[in-house]
Order: structure tokens, then C-alpha cells, then sequence
């Protein structure tokens, strides 16, 4: 917008508002609990159910009466069976262009990630860590048990049948190449890009996808934020908004008030 159009829309919006008070009394805006609701309406699609936003991390275990119902994958492993269909068609996509994909981790049950995870701090400790250490570096690979999102049935680890080793080399694979540039588009994301890594607490993990479904996947790809920066941002434009002056008590705003008002959203657009 130029800065002639800027003047142009200030000064519409100053008048109208002039006009509204002198027409009548203007109503006050709604309370910051009402507030809070619009937020989050905002920021989060509509349609993304609440298993598909399930955040499990060293901060927030799965929950105690947590259930899952599985289905058995092409290679005999098993998911959550709601990402199944999402899933087939992402590698059947992937291979119609010549490529490998290859599932090699997905579900897991407690015992096995508590098995994967005393194995990593074994190795580490042998490779000369102290206890202490071990684990914390532990914990940045294979999660501790009950905060593995392996265990919620919605994350696969997905690998080239040409190159199935876990490092950061896989991300140079062309079936990573291609996973990264449209699983969103079935509902996948790459759970731990290099770049969140202080955000998530896991390293760079260029094979670990996570089902969101495609409205979340959709808005986690334009906006660029990993999954826990998107599911706290309502709360933290909802606590900017509680932090605003307390509504006066009358159900109408004076007009200089209101004026007010209108011109410090003015100012925001310009």
C-alpha cells in the first residue's frame, strides 16, 4: 500500500467513525476471553481435529490413558490407522516419479522405545560419556519412553532404499528431496528440521515425518514455524491481547475513546 492510499484510508476510517458516534452509541468491543476464542479460530484451521495437533515432547508425555488404534503397513509395521490413507497415497506419488522410499521405523510401544533408548545411552557411555551426559545426549535422539511421538502412531521415520543410514546425509537422498518438498501436501511434515532443533530438544532428523493431517500440514508450510511454535502462538497473541486496558464498565464507549481506538489501528496499518 503507498503512502498516498495510506493518508486516503486514515482518513476514511477516522470519519466513519465520527460518523458512527454521532449516529448513535457505538457498542464495546467484546471481552478478552471472547478475544482469546478469535485468536485461536485465527491461527489454527478450522478443520484439524484434536489428535492431529497432539504435541508429545520432553515437555509434554503422552497421556496416561492414551489409546491408539493401529493398522498393519505395506512392510508388516504398524500406524495409527486414520494417516494410512494419506500415507499410501504420499508413496505411491514418490515412487510414480522413479524414486524409493522406504519405511523404517513407525510405531513403537513403550517397551521398545525404552529398550531403543538404553541402548543409545550404552553406546554413548561406552563411547566415553559420563552417566549424566549419556543421557542428556541420549534424549536428543532417541526421546525418553512416553515422550516419543513414535508411540502416538502418527510418526514414521522414512529413508531411501538406496542410502537407509540415519544421518544428515539422508537429507541429501532424492527420496528425501521429494519428501521434504511435498509431504505437506498429504499431511506430513518434517518433524525436526535442522533449524528448531533448540525448540524441539530433538537434533536434525531428515527422515522422522510426522501426520498432522493437510490443514495443519498446509499452514505449518506457508508460516514456516515448527509444531511447537504454531500450537503456542494463540496463546501468545492471546496474552498480548489480556495484557490491553480492562473495558470500562458501560456498554458504550465515548466518542473520544472510541476515536482513539481508531486511529491506533490506523497507525498499525501504516
Amino acid at each position: 500500500m503507498n503512502a498516498l492510499n495510506k493518508r486516503y484510508l486514515q482518513r476514511c476510517l477516522v470519519l466513519a467513525a465520527a460518523m458512527l458516534a454521532l449516529s448513535g452509541p457505538v457498542r464495546a468491543v467484546e471481552p478478552a476471553e471472547s478475544l482469546e476464542l478469535a485468536v485461536e479460530a485465527a491461527t489454527m484451521p478450522s478443520e484439524v481435529e484434536d489428535w492431529q495437533r497432539l504435541l508429545v515432547n520432553g515437555s509434554n508425555p503422552l497421556p496416561e490413558d492414551f489409546a491408539v488404534e493401529l493398522a498393519t503397513l505395506e512392510n508388516g509395521m504398524k500406524a495409527d490407522k486414520r494417516i494410512c490413507a494419506d500415507l499410501s497415497a504420499m508413496l505411491r506419488d514418490c515412487r510414480a516419479v522413479g524414486l524409493k522410499p522406504k519405511i523404517c521405523s513407525a510405531y513403537r510401544d513403550a517397551a521398545t522405545q525404552t529398550r531403543l533408548h538404553k541402548n543409545k545411552i550404552a553406546r554413548l557411555h561406552a563411547a566415553g560419556l559420563g552417566r549424566e551426559e549419556a543421557e542428556r545426549e541420549a534424549a536428543r535422539w532417541v526421546a525418553v519412553p512416553g515422550t516419543s511421538e513414535h508411540q502416538t502412531g502418527l510418526a514414521l521415520d522414512l529413508v531411501s532404499a538406496n542410502y537407509q543410514y540415519l544421518n544428515e546425509k539422508q537429507a541429501e537422498t532424492p527420496e528425501q528431496q521429494w519428501l521434504m518438498a511435498h509431504s505437506w501436501e498429504y499431511g506430513f511434515i518434517l518433524r525436526y528440521p535442522t533449524d528448531k532443533s533448540e525448540i524441539t530438544g530433538i537434533g536434525y532428523e531428515p527422515w522422522h515425518y510426522r501426520y498432522v493431517g493437510r490443514p495443519l500440514a498446509e499452514a505449518l508450510h506457508e508460516s514456516g514455524l515448527c509444531l511447537e511454535e504454531y500450537l503456542a502462538m494463540p496463546a501468545a497473541v492471546t496474552a498480548r491481547v489480556k495484557e490491553k486496558p480492562e473495558i470500562p464498565a458501560s456498554p458504550f464507549i465515548p466518542l473520544n475513546s472510541y476515536l482513539t481506538t481508531v486511529k491506533s489501528c490506523v497507525m498499525t496499518i501504516s
